[in-house]
This record gives C-alpha cells, structure tokens and sequence, in this order.
C-alpha cells in the first residue's frame, strides 16, 4: 500500500497539468466582486458629477456642485457626525455586552457551549425588519414597558424615536457579530495560560487584563471593525425605531434618492460618506496593527 500511495515524477507532472492554477481560482470571486461592487461603485462616482434635469432624475452635464453642497452645507456635517457618533457608540456598547458573553462561550464545555452558541445565533434567523418591530412593541408608547410603568404609577418613558431607541435595535441587531469575533480569538488563547499567571500569584483580574485581555484584542478589533460599518450603513433600524426625529446619512441618502429624485446629490451624499468611512476605518486599521506589534506571540 506505502508503494501504491508513492508517486513517480511523470505521475506528479501529469497531476500538475491537470490541477487549476491558483490565479484561476481566483475568477468567480473576482467577477462577483466586479460585477456588484466595483461596477456600482463606479456608476455611482459617475452619477455623483451629474446635474439633476427637470423632470428627469438626471442629466449628461459634468460638475463638482454637489459635492459642494455637501461639504459646505452645516446640515448634513451635523448628520454625517450623528451617524458616526451613533455607530461609534453602538460599537462601544457590543464590546462591553458582548465580551463577557464571548468569554462564557468560549470557556463553555459539554453540551452549554453549543446551546449558547444556538441563543447567541438564533436571532439572526430573523430580519432586522421583523426585530425591530419587535423592539417597537416592547418601547412603543403603548408598548410592553410603558404599560408596566403605568402600572406602577411611574408615568411613561421616551423609548422610541429617539436617540435610545436606535441604539437598543443596533446593540441587539449587531451584538452577534461582536460576540462571534472576540470568542473565535478567545479560543486561540490555551487556558493554561491564566493558571500560569494565576499560579505566579496574579489575581484574576490582573491575570485577565494583564494576559488574556492582550490576546485577545484581534478578536476585538476585528468585531468591532465590522459592527461599525454595519451600524454606519444601517438604515431599516434608524428609520423604524427613530422615525424622522433621528436623522442619519443612511436615511438622507435614501430620501434624496427616492423621495426628492435628485439622484446626483444623493450619489454625492454617498460618496461622501463612503470616503469619511474609508479614511476612519484606514486610521483605525493603522492603529490596530500598531497596537498588535506588542502583543506577546
């Protein structure tokens, strides 16, 4: 059988003709990028330097104007910092929700550890639609909590269209993301590693912070790389659980796109926002990697 298994040279030159070269590989995710990345990303460059017609969505006319209008416009620099600063926060929130929980996951052993994971993943078998009007009957003005409040003679809470309510949906939306990232990098670090510093006579929480917290900061930068652009591009969630009273640059886009049909300064909105996000997350990814140079390997 050793002999069977064994390849001469013509055999193994045969094989390698017959394998795919890697480039080739290659092809099907290179066009699908193509194809619904790279070519709307393109056509949308090109619609933002168009001028708006009457009566039509656009015309063949070059020029910088709406770019100009956004970037000179205090308004929408006040949305553009209401949508950072929302999926900033919402970032800051799964870390200090989901780290605890990505630790459990991670130390769980037997049959705890598969259930946490099926409680942590079952949401995400349900829209974000469908969620979020779930949060609605839960925060709403005759909502589950206010009922109870009134109750207990505690009058109303505003827990819905608002600033608080958005960030209840994009926490709970986007909290899985968060937990899945930091407990795949918690699971690379050996436990022995915190009994070896525990037996040095570190304390449990010096030997956290000190041994695993360090390790596991890949997880946490890439979580939260990825929980900040999920909540800087969302839309379904500001939109039902804010209304009109929280606007984010999502929400403009769309209005400008759909509702006005002004569709070049639209285009322009989101380019804008697609180039602040890429310089904020190139500093992020800068920093990240500065960081990671003094974790110990």
């Amino acid at each position: 059988m050793a002999r069977a298994a064994e390849l001469t040279g013509p055999e193994v030159r045969r094989l390698n003709r017959l394998s795919l070269p890697p480039a080739l590989l290659l092809v099907p995710a290179g066009l699908f990028l193509v194809v619904f990345f790279l070519v709307p990303y393109l056509n949308m460059v090109r619609m933002s330097f168009l001028t708006k017609a009457p009566g039509a969505a656009f015309s063949h006319v070059l020029t910088v104007e709406n770019y100009l209008r956004v970037l000179q416009d205090a308004f929408y620099w006040r949305v553009i910092a209401r949508t950072f600063w929302l999926a900033g926060l919402t970032t800051l929130l799964t870390l200090v929700l989901g780290y605890p929980l990505a630790y459990t996951i991670a130390r769980a052993a037997g049959p705890r550890r598969p259930l946490l994971l099926m409680l942590l993943l079952a949401p995400l078998l349900v829209g974000a639609v469908v969620r979020s009007y779930g949060w609605m009957i839960w925060l709403g003005r005759m909502g589950l909590i206010n009922q109870a409040l009134r109750a207990l003679g505690w009058g109303e809470a505003e827990l819905m269209y608002n600033t608080l309510g958005i960030l209840i949906g994009l926490v709970h939306v986007y909290l899985p993301f968060m937990v899945l990232a930091i407990a795949s990098s918690l699971e690379q670090i050996p436990a022995d590693v915190e009994l070896a510093a525990r037996s040095l006579g570190a304390s449990p929480w010096r030997a956290f912070w000190r041994v695993t917290w360090p390790l596991s900061l890949p997880g946490v930068f890439s979580g939260a790389m990825l929980v900040f652009v999920l909540a800087l591009s969302a839309y379904v969630i500001p939109i039902l659980l804010g209304g009109n009273n929280v606007l984010v640059m999502p929400m403009l886009i769309v209005q400008m796109l759909l509702d006005a049909f002004h569709w070049p300064l639209g285009s322009a909105m989101a380019m804008v926002l697609f180039g602040l996000a890429s310089l904020v997350l190139w500093l992020y990814v800068k920093a990240m990697n500065r960081a990671l140079r003094w974790i110990p390997r």
